[in-house]
């Protein structure tokens, strides 16, 4: 029942992703932040690393 289950660090490190990518996106879209490609690049190492941690999991 409970073998498909992720990890607790796993777990985290993708709740916390989702959160920084989400207040990321949210400060630019409704508080005018800049939307310079380093915070892009830096978002998708987020996801990359997220993908890479389940995929390791």
């Amino acid at each position: 029942m409970f073998n498909n289950l992720l990890p607790l660090g796993v777990f985290y490190a993708i709740w916390t992703g989702i959160g920084t990518i989400g207040g990321t996106i949210v400060g630019i879209l409704f508080y005018g932040e800049s939307k310079n490609r380093k915070r892009f690049l830096f978002m998708g190492m987020i996801v990359v690393a997220v993908v890479g941690l389940k995929l390791s999991a």
